[in-house]
């Protein structure tokens, strides 16, 4: 059976918000478990005895864990979560629904930051098939075309594509 790779997501209190936010917006999703921190050990987690340590769910069959850790740590760019949709409709609904409550500051050639702070792309499936097309003039059109842009637009890229 092979080893699976399950995220780890690092909170400082908003483990069971971010999970039901991610739940709500993505189909096939579930919360699976929350655990409670204990008594025991206070004195190293600092956090009080039934409050939410861990928040097991799933979104589209992958795994994720949402750690209560405390402000220790902060999500940044370095990653991120790439969803990739079929459709501009797929595309605006996932940038609508993870980008409320988000940094506009942090939008970006199809990336944004949601309210948690964590990093998303959101990318029609197309753009790989333009962005490596062999006749370099129209891939590095899209490619411009796609670097003015916030939220990806299929059409826009198309467009550039084409000339």
């Amino acid at each position: 059976m092979p080893t699976k790779i399950s995220p780890c997501l690092w909170f400082d209190h908003q483990a069971e918000d971010a999970a039901r936010f991610y739940t709500a917006i993505f189909k096939d999703s579930k919360i699976i478990a929350i655990s409670r921190y204990p008594e025991a050990g206070q004195e190293i987690h600092g956090k009080a005895a039934g409050s939410v340590m861990t928040v097991a769910f799933e979104l589209n069959g992958q795994t994720f864990t949402a750690l209560n850790g405390g402000p220790i740590f902060k999500f940044n760019e370095a990653v991120s979560f790439q969803i990739e949709c079929a459709t501009q409709k797929e595309v605006d609904y996932y940038w609508e629904r993870l980008s409320e409550g988000g940094d506009p500051q942090a939008q970006q050639c199809g990336w944004l930051k949601d309210q948690f702070g964590l990093s998303w792309q959101i990318v029609p499936k197309v753009l790989s098939e333009l962005l490596n097309d062999p006749d370099t003039a129209k891939s590095q059109r899209a490619f411009q075309a796609m670097m003015k842009m916030r939220k990806l637009d299929i059409e826009g890229l198309q467009r550039a594509f084409a000339g």
